[in-house]
């Protein structure tokens, strides 16, 4: 078995950048910028155009044409390239051996190898000098520069050793002028032709990881540096103009956009933001952000009932909204806080009034609009926060029972350990570390009610869930008992205790099915009745702590993730294991589509969400009981198109162009009875044309005209055409072309047709009838021959009669050869009769006919019969 059975990769969701800088491409054509970043084994391109991009990935460069088409691979390298610059016809790439090579792009041969010795000078920074022909610029750890002409590999000049590591080179927009960021955080604008430095500037902020200069008219040059701070310098008065926080992490881009007060930052914390620089005092404010999780996500679960919206709570302490439809409807909640509004007006890296992250949540739909939606769990403390969907933002108010108020929310030692919203959006039920079973108003805050003596648990509250209705509440708890509770009244005792066999870990429920699954701490899930009370099936396969478990929409599938990094899918009603595959990475944290479409997981270390596509629902997919000893198949977490094609053709063949115009043929198989495609009104009134044509006839006679035209003969049917028989044309003594009549033809079209053709084939006849309108399929069959008993009329319609033959026999066309069979017998039935060499035929003809409909006949009365007993069940 390869790979999941149900199950295949789609995309990720909230990926935005990572450490690797994005790259920037102006197009003067279009007058817009082309934004590349890197999110690992994949990239992103924003407004793609038809310039190649070039991505190193290992010892191997590839390039690609509208981010989409891979048409170029350049192998050669020994080491990991860590440096590329595109110049023109040509690639320069450096690995981390220090060898420099130059490619043509075209041929992809290498058209020029530099090895240079590291230890002396280890490059770190490249660019291109503008006007500087067939020059590269270098920088060094070492903090030395070096100018390379690249087409006869000579080292044209060294510049003096700086006293710390080159970081970043910058092109300034004046001629000769390159700027130097130093890992010291000093900024060197230093004139290459005369080996000068023109200004020096120092941030205290550490290393320089980006420089940029705007190009709208102001003499502004910004830099940024590890700890996310960015830096505006005004170079005519050699100051700074602002300074403002990014990112929370290192900025890895740093760029201005052309002719524009736009400038473009990314970093590692997964955000990629675009500032513009109006504000009074020359600043910048944010104009607009694309970011997902800072940290792997804890928690994701689908919102609504749409299946377009997916929660995710993060180890940032955020809370995000991510579209399954478009990523420009990815929403931010914010960042827990105990103080909200003291957190925005610090804007600082560090936030001290930032909460612990959250560890779950639980959401409904039903008052979106009113109130607060979703309740939020925090690891290591006692409040529950809330959140509104609709708003976008965290809530005012903070969870907590009267019993644990006034006490130090981190060492009093209780915490959150399940809560669940109850259908109708008014309630939040909170289970504690403590064993306390407590319920709150969402919309108030006010505490309603406890359950239990208190406490509701011995231990800690595992799991807690409410019906549609708000008549029961289950807990379960690390005890190992399930308890059902009234909702409302008699909250001190429990309705019913069932004992399960190993302590509790988790619940998820499936409320419209009235399902619980419950993980225990053996590994094994039971799924328990919510109105029976009963343990209805058991699964036991992982080999690890489960982590999360969802039901299919349908209430028919249970999908498991456990920290044995296996996915596991239970089919509910036959208790069978149906797939599963094993993830490089623990899976944290899934969530099945409302829609059925897409299954989404959390994997540890990894900041995105990951969509897997259900099969069956777009193809047949036979699903078979799999031995739960049988090990799990190993997948990645990305789509790999193929493993084993190295070249770029071969890799073309993988993405050619479907034809999906199919062309269904004439006929499946000569075993099932075809229709022919003509429409019914062809066929179905044959046997009423007296009565249609009385009813369609004229009130007024038609008149003659005074000069009738001279006209052609022309052939009946559905296309247009004149019947000119050339073999019995004469030229005149004008040269006009002159029918000559030799004999009186007795016999219509279709006579001559049944005359001429093999006794023994007759699709010619047969194409002539089908494409005749309905009033000459009933001109040429009542006039197939003269109304005699001449050999010629009888073996004329003796002909016709093995044309039905023919149609019934080749299943094809059966309900035109029906009614022409019904038209021929109304109007030549009493000579058949009469005629024995007719009769011998129609005995034929009555066998073939009833073969063919007893088929039909069998299966219709099948079909009414099945319908008529389900009509008259009662259930």
């Amino acid at each position: 078995m390869r790979g999941s059975v149900i199950f295949q990769p789609n995309r990720s969701l909230g990926y935005v950048s990572n450490h690797i800088p994005a790259y920037v491409r102006y197009v003067e054509k279009r007058n817009e910028n082309v934004i590349t970043t890197c999110i690992g084994k994949s990239f992103h391109v924003y407004a793609a155009n038809g310039f190649l991009t070039y991505v190193a990935a290992g010892c191997t460069i590839y390039g690609w044409r509208s981010s989409n088409q891979l048409r170029k691979i350049y192998r050669g390298h020994e080491k990991r390239v860590h440096l590329l610059l595109p110049f023109g016809k040509h690639l320069l790439s450096i690995d981390e051996a220090n060898l420099m090579k130059i490619w043509f792009v075209g041929t992809q041969e290498v058209y020029l190898e530099v090895p240079l010795n590291k230890e002396q000078f280890d490059v770190s920074a490249l660019m291109h000098p503008a006007s500087y022909k067939n020059k590269v610029l270098l920088g060094s750890t070492q903090g030395g520069l070096q100018l390379w002409n690249i087409k006869s590999a000579k080292l044209v000049h060294s510049f003096k050793n700086m006293d710390s590591p080159v970081s970043v080179l910058e092109q300034a927009p004046a001629i000769d002028v390159a700027a130097v960021g130093l890992k010291n955080g000093r900024i060197i604008l230093i004139n290459l032709k005369y080996e000068q430095n023109i200004i020096e500037l120092s941030q205290d902020w550490g290393s320089v990881t980006g420089i940029a200069f705007r190009t709208d008219g102001h003499p502004i040059m910004i830099t940024s540096s590890v700890n996310g701070q960015v830096t505006s310098w005004n170079l005519e008065e050699h100051v700074i103009m602002s300074t403002f926080q990014a990112h929370d992490d290192s900025v890895t881009t740093l760029k201005c956009f052309a002719n524009e007060p736009l400038l473009l930052t990314t970093s590692p914390d997964n955000s990629m933001k675009l500032w513009i620089f109006d504000l009074p005092d020359g600043g910048a404010r944010l104009l607009r952000i694309r970011e997902g999780h800072g940290a792997p996500p804890t928690c994701i679960r689908y919102h609504g009932s749409s299946g377009k919206f997916i929660l995710s709570a993060g180890e940032d302490s955020s809370l995000r909204i991510f579209s399954t439809v478009s990523e420009t409807l990815n929403k931010s909640l914010g960042k827990a806080s105990y103080n909200r509004k003291a957190s925005k007006k610090l804007r600082k890296k560090v936030d001290p009034f930032q909460m612990p992250p959250i560890c779950f949540f639980t959401s409904e739909t039903t008052r979106d609009k009113e109130w607060d939606s979703i309740a939020a769990a925090h690891y290591g403390i006692i409040q529950v926060t809330t959140w509104s969907f609709d708003k976008c933002r965290m809530g005012e108010l903070k969870l907590v029972p009267e019993m644990f108020r006034n006490k130090n929310r981190t060492d009093f030692g209780v915490s959150v350990t399940a809560l669940c919203l109850s259908h109708c959006g008014n309630f939040v039920i909170i289970g504690y570390s403590s064993g306390h079973l407590e319920r709150f108003n969402i919309q108030s805050g006010i505490h309603r009610a406890s359950y239990g003596k208190p406490p509701a648990h011995e231990s800690n509250v595992r799991g807690v869930t409410i019906d549609n209705l708000n008549q029961f509440i289950v807990s379960g708890g690390a005890d190992g008992f399930m308890k059902w509770w009234h909702f409302k009244h008699n909250v001190n005792q429990a309705v019913f205790c069932l004992q399960l066999s190993e302590p509790i870990l988790l619940f998820n429920t499936h409320r419209e099915g009235a399902m619980i699954s419950v993980a225990l701490e053996d590994f094994s899930i039971s799924i328990v009745d919510f109105d029976s009370r009963v343990i209805v099936r058991t699964f036991q396969s992982h080999k690890g702590p489960i982590t999360d478990m969802c039901f299919s929409p349908d209430n028919r599938w249970l999908v498991s993730a456990s920290k044995d990094c296996t996915i596991k899918v239970w089919d509910i009603p036959s208790s069978y294991l149906i797939d599963h595959f094993r993830m490089p990475q623990i899976c944290t944290s899934l969530s099945f589509s409302p829609s059925g479409d897409f299954l989404a997981m959390a994997f540890v270390d990894c900041k995105g969400i990951y969509l897997w596509a259900n099969k069956t629902l777009f193809s047949h997919v036979s699903l078979r009981s799999i031995n739960t000893t049988t090990e799990a198949p190993l997948m990645d977490l990305c789509a790999v198109v193929s493993q084993e094609k190295d070249t770029v053709s071969e890799l073309g063949e993988l993405i050619e162009t479907i034809d999906l115009n199919y062309e269904s043929p004439p006929q499946l198989s000569k075993d099932l009875i075809t229709m022919s495609d003509s429409v019914a009104s062809r066929w179905q009134n044959l046997l009423n044309l007296d009565v249609i044509k009385k009813r369609n006839r004229p009130r007024v006679a038609p008149q003659k005209p005074k000069a009738a035209p001279f006209f052609l003969p022309t052939v009946s049917g559905l296309e247009f055409s004149f019947d000119v028989n050339k073999d019995q044309q004469t030229t005149g003594d004008d040269g006009s072309q002159l029918s000559k009549v030799t004999r009186i033809e007795q016999l219509s079209s279709l006579g001559k047709l049944l005359k001429t053709c093999d006794k023994h084939n007759f699709l010619e006849p047969v194409e002539f009838l089908s494409n005749l309108g309905p009033s000459m399929v009933d001109y040429e069959i009542s006039n197939i021959c003269p109304m005699d008993d001449s050999s010629e009329s009888i073996s004329t319609l003796v002909s016709f009669m093995n044309l039905i033959i023919f149609v019934l026999e080749s299943n094809e066309k059966f309900e035109l050869g029906q009614s022409w069979l019904s038209l021929f017998l109304k109007h030549h039935g009493r000579i058949v009769v009469k005629q024995p060499a007719l009769k011998t035929t129609l005995v034929q003809l009555e066998q073939v006919q009833a073969k063919g409909w007893k088929v039909l006949e069998e299966k219709l009365l099948y079909g009414i019969g099945v319908v008529s007993s389900l009509r008259n069940f009662n259930v």
